[in-house]
């Protein structure tokens, strides 16, 4: 069983990171501070490391330098560029903005536990559609299709849940972290684009409107 360390101040974050990799199998280890991080880590090595910078005593950034040979996800609500950049090169292997998409966080976990053969992939398909949670790439028929970030967030969420039927109100709810100013007019728009685009790369339709409730990704 993989262990997976937790460094985190909030309560609440932790609390629900905790339950839910306990329900996918992980172990968990807990810390609250820098200070304790850094003490949690010279009696214990765990497999993988989640670190929230913003700790009460040391850093995230001062922990990660006490830190060798064990992967880091950085998990932060620090959104600059300049940030991510600076943690990747001092030795982070990824690095996931709050708030987060649990389902993205669990395969971006998965991908950097590998070889592992029973870890899922971070490409979502349908057909001959396909999107890497990881690079925020998407493609179709092997031709890279430009989305913006509302479309991105879309069209992951029906390719996440292939051939099932999702109303407007829960892709909305669903979304609402990443693309806040999408309406239930605008949601229509959005996809209208996400076709268009698609449309320019290939015959096939991945997208089908359920009328009077909401969208599906075609799954063959």
């Amino acid at each position: 069983m993989k262990t997976i360390a937790i460094i985190d101040d909030d309560q609440y974050i932790g609390d629900m990171l905790e339950e839910i990799l306990k329900r996918e199998g992980y172990d968990c280890l807990r810390a609250y501070s820098g200070t304790e991080a850094v003490y949690l880590l010279s009696e214990n090595r765990p497999d993988l490391i989640l670190l929230d910078l913003m700790l009460p005593g040391l850093t995230g950034e001062e922990v990660l330098k006490h830190i060798t040979g064990i992967p880091v996800i950085v998990v932060s609500a620090k959104a600059a560029i300049d940030d991510k950049v600076s943690l990747l090169s001092e030795g982070a292997i990824d690095y996931v903005t709050k708030p987060f998409d649990i389902r993205e966080l669990l395969a971006r976990i998965a991908v950097h536990l590998r070889p592992s053969k029973n870890i899922p992939s971070s490409i979502l398909s349908v057909k001959d559609l396909k999107l890497d949670i990881l690079s925020h790439s998407v493609s179709a028929g092997g031709k890279e299709i430009k989305l913006t970030k509302t479309e991105y967030a879309i069209l992951k969420l029906l390719m996440l849940n292939p051939g099932q039927v999702i109303s407007k109100s829960s892709i909305l709810d669903r979304i609402s972290a990443d693309t806040p100013d999408c309406t239930e007019t605008s949601l229509k728009i959005h996809i209208s684009n996400i076709r268009k685009k698609l449309r320019q790369v290939s015959d096939d339709e991945y997208i089908e409107s359920v009328w009077g409730i909401g969208f599906r990704a075609i799954d063959g």
